[in-house]
């Protein structure tokens, strides 16, 4: 691909190497110069090395030092927030727009069918969570229509699907995953809760989006809602409505409406499920489908510039 924008991924866990292949086999302005490690025995630099992909074991500071960094215009940092962090401080000197993976949010938040136009000038930019991109979207498709003021996500994803990265970053994807409701999804007030479910065999990637409004029409919201799922199933195609948008009266006792600061109002009720493109992992782990897909959006978009 002489044309592509060549990048480099660190990370070889599951989320690097699912971008990876995800970036080979699908992207015709992309190309995976490096992947970088910190494991050299990890499936992930064995996979590189046979498709042709250049690999370090030593992190970000052999990234830098490799002959095919110079060619590198994005780099995708798919370890762990802490991780994150320490990259973000190597890389700086040396002017590379950053896609962050993790939940670390040192940049804005990004979520393409919702502002992918409004931070590509910001040299690092955060992907948020799996569960994040997941949900973000339908909270934000709410926001449209009528204010949301309170939101409350659940994803749950199946226990292999998630590796050290993800189960290091527990309270990170808590914390960046609510305040992406907020800041994108435009709800007064957010939480998100993780669950890795054990089940075997492993089940499909679920989200759960609770969404308190005032008065509201019910055909409008569910409208707004369902144009959003088909934004996203563009981009991540076994994104879809588990089941029809469920919208009813929620009373002042309610707990949910006490949560949204009182009063009456309507909760809005959205079941989802992700089945994930099987690029590494099996088509239960569309935790990680979501998140890649999402970052090769954003990648391609900073290459169209």
């Amino acid at each position: 691909m002489p044309d592509a924008q060549r990048v480099a991924i660190i990370g070889s866990g599951n989320i690097g190497t699912d971008l990876m292949i995800k970036v080979l086999r699908t992207s015709d302005l992309l190309d995976v110069a490096v992947l970088a490690g910190i494991d050299p025995d990890s499936d992930g630099l064995a996979r590189a090395r046979r498709l042709g992909v250049a690999t370090t074991h030593e992190g970000v500071e052999g990234l830098v030092a490799m002959p095919e960094f110079a060619d590198v215009t994005v780099v995708l940092d798919a370890t762990s927030a802490k991780a994150h962090r320490h990259n973000a401080e190597v890389l700086a000197p040396y002017g590379r727009r950053i896609v962050d993976l993790t939940p670390a949010a040192i940049g804005p938040y990004v979520v393409p069918p919702v502002n992918l136009d409004e931070h590509l000038d910001a040299p690092n930019v955060n992907m948020v969570t799996c569960g994040g991109q997941a949900t973000v979207p339908v909270v934000a498709a709410v926001s449209r229509v009528t204010p949301v003021r309170y939101a409350e996500i659940v994803a749950s994803i199946a226990s292999r699907s998630a590796g050290p990265g993800t189960r290091a970053n527990i309270d990170e994807f808590t914390e960046t995953t609510s305040r992406a409701l907020e800041e994108v999804g435009g709800a007064a007030k957010g939480k998100a809760i993780i669950v890795l479910n054990p089940a075997e065999p492993p089940l499909i990637m679920r989200d759960t989006v609770y969404c308190v409004t005032g008065d509201c029409d019910p055909e409008q919201v569910t409208a707004s809602i369902e144009k959003m799922i088909g934004e996203v199933a563009a981009y991540v195609p076994g994104y879809r409505l588990k089941q029809k948008v469920q919208i009813r009266p929620l009373d002042a006792a309610d707990p949910l409406a006490a949560l949204a600061g009182g009063g009456p109002g309507n909760l809005v009720s959205v079941f989802l499920e992700v089945e994930g493109a099987a690029h590494y992992l099996p088509a239960y782990a569309g935790n990680l489908d979501i998140m890649t897909s999402a970052a090769l959006r954003v990648a391609e978009r900073l290459a169209t510039r």
